[in-house]
This record gives structure tokens, C-alpha cells and sequence, in this order.
């Protein structure tokens, strides 16, 4: 039945709840997430270990008017965190300076070169913002220059910690256990708590006696970004993060982040998905195959000018990143079938772009439901390999690759549990590809048999309207560790099924009840699935399942679902 607009309220309130309660909100809390706000989620900045050591060190930059250099990491995570730690330093009356590494010729992480000489040109401070949770010889040089190291970051740490100021990062195994709680924070959601102790030191300093506090709430846009980018679950604080930075987006007041909106041609308000598919491959971009500073730039001009040509030149390197990027996993895909019996897949490849793995990686692992490893070798000039791998929820392949790095078996690595990095010598990389495979192999076993579709509802297919969708999406922001809603959607019978675009399955059905819609299956034409339902006869019933969404290019809303299981009903 179809929904009528005075119905919907009653509708998004139960069903919202039920939504709540399927992802593991408890009955009492229920009102809480309905509505995530800061005031109902954000800890006290105190509770993570060195935070107000690292807020006193930079407060007393702010009085003392100290050049101060934000050391990022060169993907979105990092070029945010910067920005965000950069705008806030600015408004506090500063001229910071941002250092993002370059990735072909310095790599991940700081630099102890790079640290020293910052340190000569004059900063007296410096702070890592999604990296130095590892860097002991770096940040050993910068101990021994005289430099102060400020560590912001939340890659998983060793029981030994490198030599920093302070290290902000609560992921580190002396965490209390509710500090440990907010371990799935991107390092821009641990740079937001900075910048809350900083200001809270400096209102307790006088500063703001004589002149305005700086708004924090106006730099959430850029940790919503930077939260959904880099794949962080959304969970507890980062859901309302996240809820609130889009909010804030949608204000378009970062003349950078409008800009990229622009480039990205967006006609309306960002949402989650934007977030991780629109602008942050963008961003990603300067980074992997341009220039690494660009992102940073973007999103701490306030030229208009400025932001549009540098929005315009992340959106063409992302079209030459996409290039690269297909030939990578071409050669990738390649060699699956020599590991077919491998729980951990790890791929290897001279002349490969160090600047696409991980994006490969990422799409080996959806394709074949394992964490994959992806590896450029002659990397660097050592003709070492570097390599980025991604996983599937349940293995922990950060800690894994720790692991692999205190065994012997890699130069350099690190990570969290859904991503890693690392660095391996051109004749380890069999005997790596073994070990991984022996370590992990009993918690991707784990993790397979666990594998499931969950639906939120079963629906007929007059039930897939507009308000239906409205309703649903209210639930949000949607993501890692907080999937959108599925629905199964039946009996249907095909009306039309074809192939648009780039290897897109494209059904119209019909239901008993006499509604059709249109369902869409991304990237699944030459998949098992998209083959059989392109002969499947049209007598034949069948359920369809996948995500209920709004397509609004012709003149009225219409439902539609993004197709991703389906299953004849008789």
C-alpha cells in the first residue's frame, strides 16, 4: 500500500526505532542516537592519555605566538586533519604551516629529515596528524634536534611508544577502557578533541576575555569528511560527527569544500555517500598521483578563485587515477587464480602505482570477500616494495601486519584493523603472503561462515515509494558498522533487463500488485547474478534485495532499489 504524506511521521518513528534497535542501540538509548548530537556524545577530551599535555603545548604556542608546522598524512584523513588543526590555529591568531609528505618519495609517515628541518626553518612545534604512532626513529631525531612532537593519530600502536611531546591516540594499548571505546575515531575525530582541550586551556588562560572563541562547530564539515573517507565505523561519537559535520556542509561557509561540491557536480546537500565516493576520491587524488598538498590547500583557502582551479585540478587527477587504476587491477585480478586457495590474498607487481593500491586492494577485497594486499615493488630506490591492504569486518589486519613487522618479515608496517600499510623487501614478499595466510586464515574461515544478508524489511513493491525511503534514511548517517537499510522486495517479475554504462545491470519488474519500479545493480553485468537474471524468462518470480533509494531525475521522485542479492521465488 502506498504511503500518504500524513502518514509518514507515525511511520518514520517506529520505524526509525526498529532500525535503531536492529544495530545495537539499547531500548534506553534509543532516543539518544535518534538524534546524535555533541552534547549527548562527546567525552571529555581529558580521558585519553597525553591529550592535555598535548592542549597545554599547544595553547602555549597560541600565547606565545610559536611557528608551529601540522605534519599530515597525504590522503583524506590526513589532509583534513590538517585543515581542520590549521583553521583552528589561524583563528587563534597563528600562521601555521602544513607538511605533507610527498607518498613516491617519502612515504608514509614523518620523516626524521623532514621533522629536523622544519625544526631549523624556524618551528618550534610540530604536530602529526594521522600518522607517527610508529615513527621511532623520526621522532627520535626530532627528540635529539630539539624539536617538540605533538602525535595525533589513531593506527594501531605497539607497547612501545616512539619518543613524542605527547601522543594522542586511543588506540594505544595503556588506553583506560573508556577511552579504548573511541578507538574507531578517524585522526580527524582525535584532532577534534584536540582542538576542544586547546580551547578549553585557553578560556581557562583568559584568552577569550578580550575577543571571540573560535567555532568549533564550524569545522565538523571537515571531520565528516574525512571520518567517512577513511572508512571509519560509524558508531557512538563518529555517527554524531558525522550527522552533525553534514549539517554544517550543507552551509557551504569552507569555500574549499564548495568548490570540491562544485567539481564533483552536486546539485544538492553532500550525504554519506558523497562523502565517500564524490569528494573524497578527490582529495585522494593530489595525493596519489599529483601533488600531495593540494587537499590541505583546498580546504584552508578562502580564495574562491583559488579553490575552484584547485578543485578543478583534483577532479582531472582523479580522472588520471582512475586510468592508472584500471590497469593495476587488471594485472591484479590476474593472479587470483593462483591464490584461490589463500585466505589472505597478496598481490604483487613491478611497475604498479604505489598511488592505486589501496584502491585496488579495496576492490579485490569486495570482489572475493577476503582482505587483499596489494603490493607496487621497486617502489622506492632501494627497490623495496610498498603495500596497502584492506579487510573484511572480523580480521584485524592492522594488527596483523604489527605483527608481521616485529617477526621480521617487513622494513616498515602499520595500520588499523581495515586498512594497513606497509613496507617489504622485494624476496619477502612470498614468505609474507605464507605467514599472513597462516595467521589469519582460522579468522577469515570465521568470518565467511558468519557472512549473511541482513534485511531490515520485507516489502511489496507498492510499498517502495518516496516517503518509505524518507523514512528509512532518517536513521542515518549510514556507513561502516552502520549499514543502510535493506530491503527484499517481491514477488517481481522482469518487465526489461539490460546493460547501461560501464558493466551496470539495469531490471525493470513488476509486482502481483501491479507496481513496477526500476532496481540497479552497480558493476554486476558480467557477475553470476547479473548473467542469470539477463536470461532469466519473464514468467519466472523472484525476490529482490538491496538498498532502497530516491531517483529524482524525471519529474516526480521515484523509489528504486540498488540491487544486490536476488532469488527466484518459485
Amino acid at each position: 500500500m502506498a504511503l500518504d504524506s500524513g502518514s509518514v511521521t507515525g511511520l518514520e518513528h517506529d520505524l526509525v526505532t526498529q532500525l535503531l534497535l536492529a544495530r545495537g542501540v539499547a531500548p534506553d538509548d534509543v532516543d539518544r542516537h535518534r538524534n546524535p548530537s555533541l552534547r549527548a556524545f562527546l567525552p571529555d577530551p581529558s580521558l585519553l592519555r597525553d591529550m592535555d599535555a598535548a592542549a597545554e603545548r599547544l595553547a602555549q604556542a597560541v600565547l606565545a605566538r610559536e611557528q608551529v608546522t601540522i605534519y599530515g598524512d597525504y590522503d583524506v584523513d590526513g589532509a583534513t586533519s590538517a585543515a581542520l588543526l590549521i583553521r583552528l590555529l589561524r583563528d587563534l591568531g597563528l600562521d601555521p604551516r602544513a607538511y605533507i609528505p610527498d607518498r613516491l618519495l617519502e612515504g608514509y609517515g614523518p620523516s626524521g629529515e623532514a621533522l629536523v628541518r622544519l625544526g631549523r626553518e624556524g618551528s618550534s612545534l610540530i604536530v602529526t596528524v594521522d600518522c607517527g604512532a610508529m615513527a621511532f626513529e623520526a621522532l627520535g631525531m626530532a627528540r635529539d634536534a630539539g624539536i617538540d612532537v605533538v602525535v595525533v593519530d589513531h593506527h594501531k600502536c605497539a607497547a612501545e611508544l616512539p619518543p613524542a611531546l605527547a601522543l594522542v591516540n586511543p588506540n594505544r594499548l595503556d588506553e583506560s577502557d573508556e577511552a579504548a571505546a573511541h578507538g574507531n575515531l578517524a585522526a580527524v575525530g582525535v584532532a577534534f578533541l584536540l582542538a576542544v582541550a586547546t580551547v578549553r586551556v585557553l578560556r581557562q588562560r583568559g584568552l577569550f576575555a578580550a575577543r571571540g572563541e573560535p567555532d568549533l562547530f564550524a569545522l565538523l564539515d571537515l571531520v565528516a569528511l574525512g571520518t567517512v573517507a577513511d572508512v571509519a565505523s560509524l558508531h557512538g561519537l563518529n555517527r554524531a560527527l558525522v550527522a552533525q559535520g553534514l549539517k554544517i556542509m550543507a552551509r557551504r561557509e569552507n569555500t574549499g569544500l564548495a568548490a570540491l561540491i562544485d567539481a564533483s557536480r552536486l546539485t544538492r546537500a553532500p550525504t554519506c555517500s558523497d562523502l565517500g565516493f564524490a569528494l573524497g576520491p578527490r582529495i585522494n587524488a593530489g595525493g596519489r598521483v599529483g601533488e600531495a598538498s593540494l587537499g590541505v590547500r583546498l580546504l584552508t583557502t578562502g580564495d574562491s578563485d583559488e579553490a575552484r582551479d584547485i578543485a578543478a585540478r583534483l577532479s582531472a587527477l582523479n580522472e588520471e587515477r582512475r586510468a592508472i587504476e584500471a590497469e593495476v587491477q587488471e594485472a591484479a585480478e590476474a593472479q587470483l587464480a593462483a591464490q584461490h586457495n589463500r585466505a589472505v590474498l597478496t598481490l604483487a607487481g613491478r611497475g604498479w602505482h604505489p598511488g592505486v593500491i589501496g584502491i585496488v586492494a579495496g576492490r579485490i577485497k569486495e570482489k572475493t570477500g577476503k582482505p587483499a594486499l596489494v603490493i607496487a615493488l621497486d617502489a622506492d630506490e632501494a627497490g623495496n616494495g610498498k603495500g596497502s591492504g584492506r579487510s573484511i569486518s572480523g580480521v584485524d589486519l592492522g594488527a596483523a601486519i604489527i605483527a608481521a613487522r616485529e617477526h621480521g618479515l617487513l622494513l616498515a608496517g602499520g595500520g588499523h584493523a581495515m586498512a594497513a600499510g606497509l613496507t617489504v623487501a622485494p624476496g619477502a614478499v612470498d614468505a609474507l603472503g605464507e605467514w599472513l595466510d597462516e595467521r589469519l586464515g582460522a579468522a577469515v574461515a570465521r568470518a565467511a561462515a558468519n557472512q549473511a544478508m541482513l534485511l531490515d524489511l520485507s516489502i511489496a513493491p507498492g510499498g517502495l515509494v518516496p516517503s518509505l525511503v524518507e523514512a528509512m534514511e532518517s536513521a542515518g548517517p549510514f556507513g561502516v558498522g552502520w549499514p543502510a537499510p535493506r530491503v527484499a522486495v517481491g514477488p517481481v517479475r522482469l518487465v526489461k533487463a539490460d546493460v547501461v554504462g560501464t558493466d551496470h545491470l539495469r531490471l525493470i519488474v513488476r509486482g502481483q500488485d501491479g507496481a513496477s519500479f526500476k532496481a540497479i545493480a552497480f558493476r554486476a553485468a558480467n557477475s553470476e547474478m547479473g548473467q542469470t537474471l539477463l536470461r532469466t524468462a519473464p514468467q519466472r518470480r523472484l525476490w529482490l534485495a538491496g538498498r532502497a533509494k530516491i531517483d529524482d531525475w524525471g519529474n516526480r521522485p521515484a523509489a528504486e532499489l540498488h540491487l544486490e542479492d536476488a532469488a527466484f521465488a518459485d
